[in-house]
Parts: structure tokens; C-alpha cells; sequence
């Protein structure tokens, strides 16, 4: 079975996803798997933004205090978004959104600031048993949604 590349499985998603509540594309792959060369690859063919999430919310939430950085997380991500003009966002290195220390719940994130953009993010994890996973489930960080609710693409194929 030949498996369509990740940039092609993504582009051709962009249109579909339109159509959706939430405008949601997640690239599903485990650290190292070359998500951020893909995103570029669809940078370059398709003109959107690609935004790395931890430097630009690092960057934004330095004056911050930890109380402040959880409850302003959302408004601050929102503001990376829609600071850039593209219909379709590429997020790379959103693992920022999991630190637990910032409570938030990161697909709801990602899904709640795709409402009004196309947006295509960088998830390192794994699809197991119908499930959308990220981390170890011994780690912190770890998360586990079901794939009803994602849109997603991965080096496996599309689901």
C-alpha cells in the first residue's frame, strides 16, 4: 500500500476542513518524524504562516506571572493567529500548550482558535487504538482524546 505524503495529505485536507466548526488539520507523528520539514513543504506551496508556538508564547508570556500565563494563554495564542493575515495557520512546536502548570485542555485550545482560521498543527504523538494520544501515559503531559473529534493526517495515512 503506498502511503500519499504528509504535505499532499495536509493540502488536500485545507479545503474539506474549511467547511468544518472547527477548522482543525492535526499532523499526528512522534517527536522526529519530520512534522516541521512537512509544514515548511506546505509553507512554501500554499503561502501560510508557519508559526512556532513555544518561542512566540515564551516570548509573549516573559513578563507574566504563572497564575497570569494560564489565564491568558488563550487571548495570547489567538493574538499569534490572527496576527498574521492567511485564511491557514501552520502551528509547529505547540508543546508549550501541554505544560501542566498552564491548565489548559490542548486540543480544546487548538480547536476553540480554529473557529475562524484554517489551522494546521504539529502534533508529536500517537494514534492508538482509535485514540489520539500525546505523551507517555506515565508522563505529566500526557493526553488521550478520541478521533472522532480531529481531523487528522500521519505518516500511516489519513483518518
Amino acid at each position: 500500500m503506498i502511503v500519499e505524503p504528509l504535505a499532499d495529505q495536509i493540502i488536500r485536507k485545507v479545503k474539506p476542513a474549511a467547511e468544518l466548526y472547527h477548522r482543525l488539520i492535526l499532523v499526528v507523528a512522534p517527536a522526529g518524524a519530520g512534522k516541521t520539514t512537512v509544514l515548511r513543504d506546505v509553507r512554501d506551496r500554499i503561502g501560510a504562516s508557519l508559526v512556532n508556538v513555544n518561542l512566540a508564547l515564551s516570548r509573549r508570556m516573559l513578563e507574566l506571572t504563572e497564575r497570569q500565563r494560564g489565564l491568558q494563554l488563550r487571548r495570547l495564542l489567538e493574538e499569534i493567529i490572527f496576527d498574521h493575515d492567511e485564511e491557514i495557520i501552520l502551528l509547529d512546536n505547540i508543546e508549550i500548550i501541554f505544560d501542566p502548570g498552564l491548565h489548559q485542555d490542548p486540543l480544546r485550545l487548538l480547536q476553540g482558535i480554529s473557529r475562524n482560521k484554517t489551522v494546521v498543527a504539529a502534533w508529536s504523538g500517537a494514534i492508538v487504538e482509535e485514540f489520539l494520544t500525546y505523551a507517555a501515559p506515565d508522563h505529566a503531559e500526557y493526553r488521550r482524546y478520541p478521533m472522532h473529534d480531529c481531523l487528522v493526517v500521519s505518516p500511516r495515512g489519513t483518518t
